[in-house]
């Protein structure tokens, strides 16, 4: 049986030594604070142009995750590559010779992605955060104000768990192309599609990504949005069963059938 701590070293050294993942978590940090950044800049040059609604709603915490959606796409394709690398190259093979035990293969993998998602969501979040808010000038909050803290340590999150669910598709399909092929029309057109039809947007407030980004929220229906059935953690609860689903499936997946 092969110790815990050389399994959590081993993963980390593919991790680390596989360009496409180093870059894609960088990318993440920089193109999510850029744009946010960017759009931050924008909306206070613009505020006066929002509509009454619009002003009355406007949440300058969410104004700085406004980046979130492209920093999202890079968190699936980091936990897509963690997995899916390993099936495309056939070291899948050699990986689980040296780890028969796939419990701890899976979850050895999924503990050290998980920390370095963690630690570069965490950070993306707080520059976001402080950057946003020095673009924002009147319009700005600060952290120690109501529910702030909580917004920007979830923004961290969030972007954690899309990276776990990511992994977890991944490990079901056992491939990066169907994977990314599946996740990144399901976020970026068929979550916001839906989101915008009447009947179908009772449905698509309760996808990973709908549910999860109200963690980001400190003003309920910002920016003029709908009220959705459930506050801030409990939107984050229901991106948890999502991606609790996603690892079950994968490492049921990984336990029946051969690499």
């Amino acid at each position: 049986m092969a110790a815990a701590s050389a399994v959590l070293q081993s993963e980390w050294t593919k991790i680390r030594t596989v360009s496409s993942t180093v870059w894609t978590l960088a990318s993440a940090l920089v193109v999510t604070v850029a744009m946010s950044a960017a759009l931050s800049a924008l909306l206070n040059a613009t505020f006066d142009d929002l509509s009454e609604l619009e002003r009355a709603t406007f949440d300058p915490t969410f104004v700085s995750f406004s980046g979130m959606v492209l920093g999202q796409l890079a968190m699936v394709v980091f936990g897509v590559l963690v997995v899916g690398t390993e099936y495309s190259s056939g070291m899948i093979r050699t990986s689980l010779a040296a780890v028969p035990q796939r419990a701890a293969f899976l979850f050895s993998k999924i503990a050290v992605a998980g920390a370095l998602a963690l630690l570069v969501g965490m950070v993306t979040s707080f520059l976001s955060f402080f950057l946003g808010q020095a673009l924002l000038g009147e319009h700005r909050t600060t952290l120690g104000a109501d529910n702030v803290l909580r917004a920007v340590v979830g923004a961290g999150l969030y972007m954690t768990l899309i990276a776990l669910f990511s992994m977890g598709v991944a490990t079901m399909l056992r491939s990066s192309m169907l994977s990314l092929g599946i996740l990144v029309p399901f976020f970026f057109l068929i979550s916001q599609i839906l989101s915008a039809v009447p009947k179908a947007k009772e449905v698509a407030r309760y996808f990973p990504d709908q549910a999860g980004s109200k963690i980001m929220q400190v003003v309920p229906e910002a920016l003029g949005s709908e009220k959705a059935p459930y506050g801030p953690w409990g939107g984050l609860g229901i991106m948890l069963i999502w991606v609790a689903a996603a690892l079950a499936g994968g490492y049921l997946v990984l336990k029946r059938r051969d690499a």
